[in-house]
């Protein structure tokens, strides 16, 4: 087993970049799992685990864990607790973290059947905010979620740990724009969500499959172009002063209502 305790070390050198840069990420392929539960969701469901690095710490403290772990990942290296600090993305670390293979879920995103019901997000950019939809995705038992390129990055380690484990699991494909991936499937019930009070609201909707209901960007909403491709406008009632709602609790009140 390989034991690592300098920062200069190239292995050390890369887990920094797949922290930090999406652009690394797309690159080499891989992203990175930090934490023992959504490590062990990665090993779980199915995910190729190419390197788990954990401290000597936390080898002991969760040994049984480790051992089904390191007996799944294709490597398994040692590090300080100092080196795996400086590579840790959380204030807490718990000493266990995977590179993993990124996810081709084309295949399986393509096999959905024609009667699902899909989420599509345009321009979402709060990691933390794609982490929950991707959570209440699965929850509620959304068939898949389509993502604009322009999304933030999918594998970023915040995203990752805050869906708890979902992206593994929802089927998800990334396209060019949602405006034009809905051009390519006229089959689909589109729904753009709004804040208008012309826009229909959720509660009188009966979602016919196969459709889709489009979130947008936390401070701009949906633009022009993906509104007029969507066949149905929709919004969330709301009393009181509140203008809108934050982008993942207004993604969450539509899945439930698409889905119910």
């Amino acid at each position: 087993m390989l034991f690592i305790s300098s920062k200069d070390n190239p292995r050390i050198k890369q887990l920094v970049k797949l922290q930090k840069s999406a652009r690394f990420r797309r690159q080499s392929g891989l992203f990175i799992a930090e934490g023992l539960r959504v490590c062990s969701d990665a090993m779980r469901s199915g995910a190729v685990i190419r390197t788990l690095y954990v401290t000597e710490q936390a080898a002991e403290k969760f040994s049984s864990q480790y051992e089904e772990l390191c007996a799944y990942a294709e490597e398994t290296v040692m590090l300080t607790d100092h080196i795996f600090a400086t590579v840790s993305d959380t204030q807490t670390p718990q000493g266990f973290l995977c590179t993993i293979k990124t996810l081709d879920k084309t295949i399986q995103f393509d096999t959905i059947k024609d009667s699902g019901k899909f989420l599509a997000l345009d321009n979402v950019q709060d990691p933390n905010n794609l982490g929950t939809i991707l959570r209440s995705a699965e929850a509620f038992g959304v068939s898949g979620v389509i993502l604009s390129a322009d999304c933030c990055d999918i594998y970023n380690p915040k995203v990752v740990r805050g869906s708890m484990g979902a992206v593994y699991r929802v089927p998800f494909v990334i396209c060019g724009t949602i405006a034009a991936f809905l051009g390519e499937h006229p089959e689909l019930h589109s729904y753009a969500a709004v804040v208008s009070s012309d826009a229909e609201r959720i509660s009188d909707i009966v979602f016919d499959a196969p459709c889709v209901a489009v979130i947008g960007n936390e401070g701009n909403g949906l633009g022009r172009e993906t509104i007029d491709a969507c066949g149905h406008r929709i919004t969330i009632p709301m009393k009181g002063n509140a203008e809108s709602l934050n982008a993942s609790a207004a993604a969450t009140i539509i899945i439930w209502e698409m889905l119910r």
